[in-house]
């Protein structure tokens, strides 16, 4: 059992995501302020547990991760799953748990997933709409399956996509968030998820789209949050969280970040962040430094 007030955790799926985790790992250590001595978790669900030497050695507790062949062939399978194992481990009544991206790192201290008990999650409205509804448009096939598999028939929270300013039914993202374990929400995300991978119906018919298998998790995420919790207890983070360094280039001129510094945590995917590279951001030190010990 836990009883830090909160946990990281993070997947380690394939090995050459070892040194994003590590890099994670020592981000949140040096730049998470009150947050930098909390528990770290990391699933590894590497065919031979590449990780749990190395992650062992940076002072996180590694948590091996069998992914069920029947789920298996969703490549986000990993990811539910080892929030749905998290959340069996933590201490209901006194964890909140923090879920980071292994290609998201921690610039400042990230107050705003300390929940406060005032909310039970606390995360980011999605970048793009993708594969989201506008609020003017009428439910697809798609999206009737996903509410009806959480025992919903629509939803009347809105959200705007941050990069490209779509007013949406609510679509949250999952690069990181904050969440209460005690309201069994991440274990409901796996069991739905299952089932409609496993659905063959579903799979090769309103799901056998490429974006909609990608993104058949968040979806799955953002329509169990509308119905377990209610709206006030939602805290929508500012822009400074999860963000997206990857799109940074599409991101409006008044909403796009003027240096890495000012920013709380971001998702940066394939992108370098080697400091002679940010050539459309700033970054100043201590960060430019401890940016540049990784390249």
């Amino acid at each position: 059992m836990n009883n830090a007030p909160h946990t990281f955790f993070t997947l380690l799926q394939f090995s050459e995501q070892s040194s994003g985790v590590i890099r994670l790992i020592e981000s949140i250590r040096a730049f998470g302020g009150d947050f930098r001595t909390a528990p770290i978790w990391v699933f590894d669900a590497t065919p031979q547990q590449f990780g749990i030497g190395r992650l062992k050695r940076a002072e996180v507790e590694v948590i091996p991760l069998s992914i069920p062949e029947s789920v298996q062939r969703n490549y986000f399978a990993g990811k539910v799953l080892a929030a749905a194992q998290a959340e069996s481990t933590a201490t209901p009544g006194e964890s909140t748990l923090i879920w980071m991206s292994s290609d998201s790192l921690i610039f400042q201290p990230p107050l705003g997933f300390d929940l406060d008990g005032k909310y039970d999650i606390a995360l980011r409205p999605v970048h793009i709409r993708n594969i989201g509804l506008r609020v003017d448009e009428p439910l697809n096939e798609f999206w009737k399956t996903i509410y009806a598999a959480v025992g919903l028939d629509d939803v009347d929270v809105q959200i705007d996509s941050f990069v490209d300013g779509q007013r949406l039914r609510a679509y949250f993202n999952s690069h990181s968030y904050a969440i209460h374990p005690g309201l069994g929400l991440l274990r409901e995300w796996y069991a739905i998820f299952e089932k409609l991978v496993c659905d063959e119906i579903f799979q090769q018919g309103v799901c056998k789209e490429p974006r909609y298998q990608i993104f058949l998790h968040q979806a799955v995420f953002s329509a169990l949050i509308i119905k377990m919790i209610e709206t006030p207890r939602i805290r929508l983070l500012p822009p400074e969280y999860s963000y997206p360094y990857h799109l940074h280039s599409q991101i409006p001129a008044a909403q796009r970040a003027q240096r890495f510094n000012d920013l709380v945590c971001i998702a940066y995917e394939d992108q370098s962040l080697n400091p002679t590279d940010l050539t459309n951001i700033a970054v100043e030190e201590p960060l430019k430094s401890w940016l540049e010990g990784y390249h």
